[in-house]
């Protein structure tokens, strides 16, 4: 039981680890900044497991089942609840911009655009015919 435990224990503190390490690289390459920091999240989140994992054999056998178990489930979960985060948060961004410039609904909008589309028209309609600019000739 006791190898179980411990087996959870260090899976999880060591997917979490690899998730903080695997967020701040993917932060540091969208944001365009490639630089030594890059490359030590990348390097570091690559072999990190490998060594947990190594380590784990040699001196837990027992519990190497466990550990694997808990790295994946602690990085899938921490994983779906930045997702969470991040969705709610890019939810209520565009929520408060939509109130702050007081946009209007999509039937609004459509309607707005049906006029700027006549209006185009009508003006289309406007223009001389050829035969009105013969006459003035």
């Amino acid at each position: 039981m006791l190898d179980i435990v411990l087996g959870l224990i260090i899976g999880i503190a060591s997917g979490l680890v690899q998730f903080i390490l695997l967020y701040k690289f993917i932060t540091t390459v969208t944001g365009g900044k490639m630089g030594s920091k890059t490359i030590i999240f990348a390097v570091t989140q690559f072999l990190l497991p490998f060594t947990v994992l190594l380590l784990c054999g040699f001196f837990l056998p027992d519990s190497l089942m466990w550990v694997g178990i808990g790295m994946a489930s602690a990085l899938i979960i921490s994983s779906g609840i930045r997702f969470y985060i991040y969705a709610k948060s890019d939810k209520n961004t565009k929520s408060s911009k939509d109130s702050k410039s007081g946009n209007k609904s999509k039937s609004e909008k459509r309607d707005k655009s049906a006029k700027n589309d006549k209006s185009i028209k009508s003006d289309k309609s406007k223009k001389p015919s050829k035969k009105k600019k013969a006459k003035k000739k």
